[in-house]
């Protein structure tokens, strides 16, 4: 039998206005965690899990902006979120059209 305890369970909440750098919104362990994932399903937002980045902003407070340090991995989950919603920014129209022109 395993006598390590399986980590409590954390959630944090990140808000993008595409002007500033995202904030945390809310963040929680454990029951508190379960219920931000939770509202955040039910709301239809995309859920991002890694253990990492999860305890590096359960360190930030909430509406403290996301360190600069964060902004890369942070800007290319926002923008694989977009795509996923099939939000393409306006320079992107026949892109694959252009490529295909270039090669």
């Amino acid at each position: 039998m395993n006598n390590q305890t399986k980590p409590a369970k954390q959630a944090t909440a990140l808000y993008f206005d595409g002007k500033k750098a995202p904030q945390i919104t809310a963040q929680g362990k454990a029951l508190l965690a379960e219920e931000i994932i939770a509202v955040a399903k039910e709301a239809g937002v995309h859920i991002h899990e890694d253990p990492h980045l999860s305890n590096f902003l359960q360190m930030l407070e909430i509406g403290e902006e996301i360190p600069k340090e964060l902004y890369l991995l942070i800007a290319e989950l926002i923008a694989f979120v977009y795509m996923l919603d099939g939000k393409f920014p306006e320079q992107w129209n026949n892109l694959h059209q252009r490529i295909v022109q270039q090669v």
